[in-house]
């Protein structure tokens, strides 16, 4: 794909013009998730006609139920697994721009059940790859991923694009089978250009209203809450965290981008700075920072615990060089809006104000 240098010199503001999606016909799988539930707010205020397509929230409580955004959009109940309901919304929403969310996400969850794992993390991608191959109306498609596609050697420096895919642990793997999937689908029925199709290999995202189980931000969270000590296994492995906000306007950015220009699909990593990846022990420090006095944590690394990769970060530059980005919110402000939004949670405030707000401050206050 082409070379893009960049215009803009000081990214005072998030690049991303919300108002493209205003009256755009957009679908969603796993919208009900944690990212799915940030996603619909901004698609929601953007003016966007949505459709999700998802199995129930995961957890209770659960960010989609509080972000008060069911009614203002077409909430499919269904499993990304079942092709022919997958169909029928297709044949109803008559999408233009897709973005696949859905998946089983937690590594510890794909040792006690690879099996569903893999239905869902690859043939779910197919299922939604063969519905954009049926139905002319989509023009844009973004396939969310993970930065542990990537054979993890521990390397010190960053994994590029062009690096070997081969996750570890059935979660890994399967995302990187689901890669594998689209740039097949990409190859085989979609040279014609008529649908540009881009997949983002994200890194580790925290944020106000992750409730999920084996998450450190949400174990923290919960401790907290319970008066106890915050348990935290293994807080050594350094990991590259960003806010949730970072990827998903970088998402936005890439299906608005290829849209109106098919030579912006590609390969994205989406990850932040070196200044941010830190080990999960550092980021437990900053969150008892952030969140005062309450907040204490212990070592409790557990023995024969399933294999987690110990290092893992992304390069970026080809998201930096061809869009012109860089991380908006680097790892103290991330862990302080995070903080600041499990406290109004607490506190039974406004959620959705509380989003909005943050969405706001994070496009630069548009």
């Amino acid at each position: 794909m082409g070379i893009r240098e960049s215009p803009l010199e000081d990214m005072g503001e998030v690049m991303l013009d919300l108002l493209f999606f205003k009256g755009k016909k957009v679908l969603v799988t796993g919208h009900t998730g944690f990212k799915g539930s940030w996603l619909s707010r901004m698609l929601i205020n953007a003016g966007a006609t949505l459709t999700g397509y998802s199995l129930n929230p995961p957890t209770v409580p659960n960010l989609f139920h509080l972000a008060d955004i069911e009614n203002k959009m077409v909430s499919i109940n269904g499993d990304i697994r079942d092709f022919d309901h997958l169909k029928a919304v297709f044949q109803d929403a008559q999408p233009e721009i897709v973005i696949h969310l859905a998946a089983q996400p937690i590594v510890r969850d794909s040792y006690k059940d690879p099996r569903y794992t893999y239905e869902t993390n690859v043939m779910g991608t197919v299922n939604v790859l063969e519905c954009v191959r049926m139905f002319d109306c989509v023009k844009s498609v973004l396939n969310v991923t993970t930065d542990k596609v990537y054979h993890n050697n521990e390397w010190c420096w960053g994994y590029r694009e062009d690096e070997p895919l081969d996750g570890f642990d059935p979660y890994s793997n399967s995302k990187s089978c689901s890669e594998l999937v689209t740039h097949s689908y990409k190859n085989s029925f979609f040279n014609d250009g008529r649908v540009a199709v881009s997949t983002a290999r994200a890194g580790n995202v925290i944020g106000g209203g992750d409730f999920a189980n084996d998450r450190i931000i949400p174990d923290c969270i919960r401790a907290v809450k319970d008066g106890q000590k915050i348990i935290v296994r293994n807080p050594y492995s350094i990991r590259p965290y960003q806010h949730v906000l970072e990827p998903l306007a970088v998402y936005l950015e890439i299906a608005a981008k290829q849209y109106e220009d098919i030579t912006y699909a590609g390969y994205y990593n989406v990850g932040p700075d070196e200044c941010d990846c830190v080990s999960t022990g550092e980021l437990t420090d900053l969150f008892c920072k952030y969140w005062g006095p309450g907040a204490e944590w212990v070592n409790q690394a557990e023995k024969n615990a399933p294999h987690e990769a110990g290092f893992l970060k992304l390069d970026c530059s080809k998201l930096k060089t061809v869009f012109g980005w860089k991380p908006h919110w680097h790892i103290d402000r991330c862990m302080e809006m995070t903080c600041r939004f499990s406290k109004v949670w607490l506190d039974g405030g406004n959620i959705p104000a509380e989003m909005d707000q943050e969405i706001k401050e994070f496009m630069g206050g548009r």
